[in-house]
Order: C-alpha cells, then structure tokens, then sequence
C-alpha cells in the first residue's frame, strides 16, 4: 500500500488531460459560433438587399420589364448574387381576393385589380463543418411583395 501512496498524490499531468477533453469542445463551440454569426450576417445582408429593392421600387414604380430588371440588377449587386438567385415576379390580387395569381387575365373584367412585384432572393451557404462530412449547406431565401399599382380589369 505504500508504493501507491506517492501515486496517489502525484497529480503531474492532470492539467494536460483535462485540457485534451475539453480543447476539442471548445473549438467546436468558437467554429459553430462562428458559422452562425456568418449565416446571420448572410441573412442580414439578403434582408436588407430586399430593403433596398423595395425602397427603389416604390420610388421608381417600374412600369416595364426594363425598369424591373434594372432593379432587379441592382439587387444582384448589392448582395453579389447570380441572375439565377434573384428574381422579380408580377403578381396580381383581384378585388378582395387574399390569393395573388400570375396572370391579370384570371381576374376577369370590372374588377379592381392590384398589382404586385414579388421579389425572391435565395442563396446557399455552406458551412465549414460540412468539409469534414458532418450536415449539409444551408439553403436561405427572403421574399417581399409590393404594391406596384392598382387598375380596373378590362
């Protein structure tokens, strides 16, 4: 019982142990934190892109699809998207309908119909732990609608 007695007190290299269990965790949580705040930022600046597209299309009031385009443009800028990630889509609401359609037609004649530009923004993100083989990218997308004009169906 003696000779374990000094082992028992030796406590050399405790310090070294208990960090190689808790390192590893603590580098999970610094990465992960760090990937969220990115997505969040990510998320932020579609958000605020969507902002900007609103402001400019209630400013501008596009009336042809060039002026929508130019708009749309000035989204993908902004956020440096490709075409395929930003699209701007008119859609209609017939009188006190709460669905919006794609085509004015569907509302049929004498009715007040509202017109709306629906703009969609998507992007995908991927996180770093997905290089170790752990989740999957991220998929995130906003959409605002709004009101471009207002006309009586023919």
């Amino acid at each position: 019982m003696r000779t374990l007695k000094p082992l028992l007190r030796d406590n050399e290299g405790a310090m070294v142990i208990e960090t190689a269990f808790v390192l590893p965790i603590l580098v999970l949580l610094g990465v992960g934190g760090f990937e969220v705040s990115e997505m969040v930022a990510r998320n932020t600046e579609m958000q605020t892109a969507l902002a900007e597209a609103t402001a400019v299309t209630l400013a501008v009031t596009p009336d042809t699809q060039a002026d929508i385009d130019t708009i749309e443009d000035i989204v993908e800028n902004s956020t440096g998207l490709a075409d395929d990630r930003v699209s701007f889509v008119r859609k209609y609401r017939c009188g006190e309908d709460a669905a919006v359609v794609s085509d004015e037609t569907e509302c049929g004649s004498g009715r007040l119909v509202a017109e709306f530009l629906e703009i969609n923004v998507r992007d995908t993100y991927t996180p770093l732990w997905t290089s170790f083989g752990i989740g999957h990218d991220v998929e995130m997308g906003k959409t605002q609608m709004v009101q471009i004009g207002q006309f009586e169906a023919p």
